[in-house]
């Protein structure tokens, strides 16, 4: 259980320390993580953004989904040489690919996991502040969604149809979750994207 918990808060400060980077196979240097929850050195994925297309983002060579955001770490470990070009076109990057409003509803679920468990780790995380209207949209957002989803006033009432009655709560509680990705997004493209 300890070893678990140890690995645990080694991933809420960067990737686990018994992985290397997938494109130079070696330590990482200002590790950054995407948004498909992959680590990778900031310099590595910058070098494979530029020789790949330079105007669409890149893709992940692990799980070839499109990269739309790189979070670095904020840990001074010993890995880190806080490179300022390359901080720079981290920035760049995010602003370029970090707000996309039009990404498919699928790119959206499918970052979902990653936004949320790095919404949870900010919320819980003592030395990260919050702004207060994120927080505030976010629990007023929660509560309106649990009364929606527990009041017996449905669109379409589970008394009736049963089990598909239970799609409408579904898809309530699937809104919630895409708009707080979207808030926490908000959160991350300002403070890693520049604005």
């Amino acid at each position: 259980m300890d070893s678990r918990r140890m690995e645990e808060e080694e991933e809420e400060e960067g990737p686990p320390s018994n992985d290397l980077c997938s494109i130079c196979h070696g330590n990482f240097q200002n590790p950054c993580q995407a948004n498909c929850s992959h680590w990778f050195c900031a310099n590595c994925i910058m070098l494979l953004w530029r020789h790949s297309s330079g105007i669409q983002p890149c893709k992940c060579p692990l799980c070839r989904r499109p990269i739309n955001l790189l979070v670095p770490t904020n840990n001074n470990s010993s890995n880190s040489d806080d490179d300022p070009q390359t901080m720079s076109d981290l920035q760049t990057y995010n602003r370029m690919f970090g707000q996309q409003s039009n990404a498919p509803i699928t790119q959206r679920i499918r970052d979902l996991p990653f936004l949320l468990r790095r919404l949870f780790r900010d919320f819980v995380n003592p030395n990260t502040s919050l702004p207060l209207v994120i927080r505030a949209r976010v629990f007023i957002t929660m509560i309106l969604s649990v009364i929606y989803i527990l009041s017996p006033i449905d669109i379409i009432p589970e008394a009736i149809l049963g089990i598909i009655g239970l799609l409408d709560d579904v898809l309530i509680a699937l809104i919630f979750f895409l708009h707080v990705a979207a808030l926490y997004r908000s959160v991350l493209y300002i403070r890693h994207g520049g604005s």
